[in-house]
């Protein structure tokens, strides 16, 4: 199961209310990248493939495709703000080892 905290959950409703594109919830995918061999890949989406796991929050989607499923397994969704950088953050069982920037990982 993928969850969100609520920041997260308030600022992805915020993003997807002012998407032009019909989106109503975000694909988390992991890709081959960054420094460390993985890294998370997000994108505002309007409706599901026929294989993806879709977690419900009160209306608002998270999607995950079946590659992806096993490593983001378990995993929690944050919305962190600062003056250094803002963004989603993700707290992963299954991500061993964190590159310094903070981008990528290795499962």
């Amino acid at each position: 199961m993928v969850t969100l905290t609520e920041k997260a959950e308030d600022t992805l409703r915020r993003l997807v209310e002012n998407a032009k594109s019909g989106a109503n919830g975000l694909r988390i995918m992991v890709d081959a990248g960054g420094c460390s061999g993985l890294q998370y890949t997000l994108a505002l989406e309007r409706t599901a493939c026929d294989d993806d796991r879709v977690y419900d929050f009160d209306g608002l989607k998270v999607y995950v495709d079946p590659r992806s499923l096993p490593i983001v397994d378990g995993m929690s969704v944050d919305f962190v703000e600062g003056i250094e950088a803002s963004g989603f953050v993700f707290d992963n069982p299954h991500a061993k080892d964190v590159c310094s920037c903070g981008k990528s990982f290795s499962g």
